[in-house]
């Protein structure tokens, strides 16, 4: 199946992935209505939050220039020392972004 990527079908492309991000996200939030969120359930969704985060940063580490490894080390430097996610995360960004320019 082939969709022109001009005009019309283009738009048809947007909808179809606001659809289907819809679906997921919402789909998701159904189906956890139905599950009790105890104990376990809580730490399982602690830790899945915590793996997804880490498969992000990961290939940065690995295959990221130097600008995203030092973005990488302030922004956990900046977490450790004053717990400040959003903080730490605008250091981080603003790391890369100095480097890149002066690099």
């Amino acid at each position: 199946m082939s969709i022109d990527t001009t005009g019309p079908g283009l738009a048809l492309i947007i909808l179809a992935m606001a659809l289907v991000t819809l679906a997921t996200r919402w789909g998701g939030v159904f189906i956890m209505s139905f599950i009790p969120l105890g104990y376990r359930v809580r730490l399982f969704i602690q830790a899945m939050s915590g793996s997804v985060l880490i498969a992000i940063i990961a290939p940065m580490v690995f295959e990221g220039d130097l600008a995203a490894r030092m973005a990488l080390a302030v922004t956990a430097l900046v977490v450790l020392l004053l717990k400040n996610q959003l903080l730490a995360i605008a250091a981080g960004m603003l790391t890369a972004a100095m480097l890149r320019q002066l690099l």
